[in-house]
């Protein structure tokens, strides 16, 4: 069947349609993306703005009509900390499901955190041994570690990099001050959960997911996304504490013009390197591996396993 996951992110609103079979790895057939940075509509008493879950219901309603054009047989909406955190997010779910017909999941930070560490542990296989797994959200930071489908232990911080960039970084280019109150910030948050995860043992394998990764891959010189899934990229710590002084030197448009960074997420690359940067120390990680698949098929994967072989 057509399978189509439907991604409320703090940056963006990702429809993700794949041809989907049980047993089998889903193969994607179209992808439709709108920038709506939700995170940045809120209020300051942490509420989406009116004009806020107005773009939010234009950007769903187009997205269902690119999934009725791409002939979805099912649609998996669901809604990350955006929507998760705001303080009237009661109201938002209501509206949408009233104007869309769409009833969006919000996953809890623990959820996201399992249902990631699935797709890695899908893509990798049981080879991998102990995955420990570390994804960059615009909301949040999700960890999860484990031998098996299910993670030993997953946690979700509220360290994502969008956030962080307006809470913490409000200058372009930010000032040396407010890079090292963030750097300070992120590593004691990320520090309290290190021992949660040491008492399991040293992981075989750590991985990364997310847009923020693949781009800070992509600067140390990993492979183009062009050259194909299948294509080892690596993120090494030494190459990454190269990169933070330089990136926090830049403006967002100079970020822009570093390979594989896009426009809309240039101004969030140096809160995004600093919480990989500090996952990556603390954990005692040297390099880490880009997994291609994340959050959405993590989502398929799982409404696959609980339909009944055809």
């Amino acid at each position: 069947m057509r399978l189509g996951v439907l991604d409320v992110g703090s940056n963006t609103v990702h429809l993700l349609v794949v041809d989907a079979h049980p047993g089998a790895r889903p193969l994607p057939a179209h992808s439709h993306k709108e920038e709506l940075r939700l995170a940045e509509l809120l209020d300051a008493a942490g509420a989406v703005r009116p004009d806020g879950v107005g773009r939010l219901i234009g950007v769903v309603q187009d997205a269902l009509q690119a999934a009725e054009d791409k002939g979805v047989e099912e649609l998996l909406p669901f809604a990350t900390s955006a929507v998760r955190e705001a303080s009237n997010a009661d109201e938002v779910l209501a509206r949408v499901k009233d104007e869309t017909g769409v009833r969006l999941q919000v996953l809890t930070g623990a959820e996201e955190a399992r249902l990631t560490f699935l797709a890695a542990r899908r893509w990798f296989g049981w080879s991998a041994g102990k995955l420990l797994v570390i994804d960059i959200g615009g909301g949040s930071l999700e960890i999860a570690y484990g031998m098996d489908e299910e993670p030993d232990a997953a946690v979700s911080l509220p360290l994502g990099a969008g956030r962080l960039t307006a809470g913490w970084l409000p200058d372009d280019p930010p000032t040396a001050e407010s890079v090292r109150a963030l750097r300070r910030h992120v590593r004691a948050e990320i520090a309290r959960t290190v021992g949660e995860f040491s008492r399991f043992g040293a992981p075989d394998h750590v991985v990364a997911t997310s847009k923020t990764f693949k781009q800070l891959a992509r600067i140390g010189g990993a492979a183009r996304s062009a050259e194909g899934l299948y294509v080892q990229r690596e993120l090494k710590r030494q190459s990454l504490e190269s990169w933070v002084p330089r990136l926090a030197g830049m403006t967002a448009d100079e970020r822009a013009e570093l390979p594989g960074v896009s426009e809309g997420r240039a101004g969030q690359l140096l809160a995004g390197a600093l919480v990989a940067e500090g996952a990556m120390d603390l954990f005692g990680v040297e390099t880490l591996e880009i997994c291609p698949w994340a959050l959405r098929e993590g989502i398929i994967l799982r409404r696959l396993d609980h339909m009944p072989p055809e």
